[in-house]
């Protein structure tokens, strides 16, 4: 609110005539025809950067000039103009803004899908595949080039994000004790000889 009242004090001083357009979105259900509101709805001020989007209510509140065009747009939707009438004598006004579906006509595509596995599979192994792609497939398929690109490849923020929590979650849980010492974990030398008969500790080296 104090946002809001900073941005009508500023209207004030250029112009009288700042309001305050609030008001809901909505649209209606297919199924049931009933009136539901449509969240997330663009509603700009024509000519202008500003602007805001519908609540998970529909609810949306802008600060407005009377006769500056209120432009409503929703993917799927048909898009809104609305005027904002020179008549207006208060500050705040309250609109109902219905929104209608509109369709997009594709071209169309025409899907030929095998009778069955079977046939997929004849046909998939009968395939014709040059041996430079073949090739090609194989090189970035090297057990080598997989290696060097986990190793390589950083993680996305998820990975990431869990990889730390699982980290804080350790440390939490050994606070104030000693850590386990991995010398008797039998797992952990499993993965080191495994690692050692691949060579993973020579690669590092060079």
């Amino acid at each position: 609110m104090l946002f809001t009242e900073v941005l009508l004090a500023q209207f004030k001083k250029q112009d009288d005539f700042a309001i305050q357009f609030s008001g809901v979105v909505v649209t209606e259900n297919e199924t049931t025809g009933e009136m539901v509101p449509l969240p997330y709805t663009n509603v700009a001020i024509k000519g202008t950067s500003r602007g805001t989007i519908s609540a998970h209510d529909g609810f949306f509140s802008i600060v407005a000039l009377k006769g500056d065009t209120i432009v409503f747009s929703y993917l799927g939707y048909k898009t809104v103009e609305y005027v904002l009438p020179d008549t207006l004598n208060k500050h705040f006004y309250s609109y109902f803004q219905i929104m209608s579906k509109t369709e997009y006509l594709l071209p169309m595509a025409v899907i030929h899908p095998w009778p069955s596995k079977e046939h997929f599979k004849q046909e998939f192994l009968a395939m014709d595949v040059s041996d430079e792609l073949l090739e090609k497939a194989k090189e970035n398929l090297a057990e080598e080039v997989l290696h060097k690109m986990i190793a390589e490849v950083p993680g996305d923020p998820r990975e990431s994000y869990n990889l730390l929590l699982r980290q804080q979650a350790n440390a939490a849980y050994h606070a104030g004790q000693f850590q386990p010492m991995k010398i008797f974990d039998l797992i952990a030398w499993q993965k080191f000889i495994q690692a050692w008969k691949r060579g993973d500790f020579k690669k590092k080296k060079e």
